[in-house]
């Protein structure tokens, strides 16, 4: 299987934004992720090359926030859209983080990097049914908590 690097540097660099929130720092951890990558030349030829790329991109984000430093205050002021967008993005991001952390990766996986159920499979080691199952719970848990938000 080869794999379109441009198309997976897009989606590893919004799986590392949507791990550490910082769009600098995802570019910085997807640059390093595709350094590592190709660094390491086994994988390539066992045919797991998406499952080794997210695994390094999944590790360089642990890393980053076993050393993470406090973030400093700003004092700018942003537009009334920009605001409204940041929180939905902020309820939508609260609701996931209540999900166990598996289910938030699968659903990233298959939304926001839109994979197939057999790469999420390849990617996390589980059975294609399992994928799924595990899916299909993780929206129904989403949207009974985002439906139990909007209701208060």
């Amino acid at each position: 299987m080869s794999i379109d690097i441009e198309e997976q540097y897009d989606k590893i660099y919004r799986y590392c934004y949507y791990k550490t929130g910082n769009a600098t720092l995802a570019e910085d951890l997807t640059q390093e992720a595709f350094l590592k990558y190709f660094a390491q030349n086994s994988y390539m030829e066992y045919g797991k090359k998406l499952a080794y790329l997210y695994t390094v991109a999944r590790n360089l984000c642990i890393d980053y926030f076993r050393r993470k430093q406090p973030e400093k205050l700003t004092d700018e002021l942003q537009d009334t859209d920009f605001i409204e967008r940041l929180e939905m993005r902020s309820t939508l991001r609260q609701a996931l983080k209540t999900l166990p952390e598996q289910e938030q990766e699968l659903l990233l996986f298959r939304y926001a990097n839109e994979l197939s159920v057999g790469e999420i499979a390849a990617i996390t080691g589980l059975s294609r049914f399992a994928v799924y199952r595990r899916i299909k719970s993780a929206l129904a848990s989403l949207k009974k908590l985002l439906g139990e938000e909007n209701s208060l």
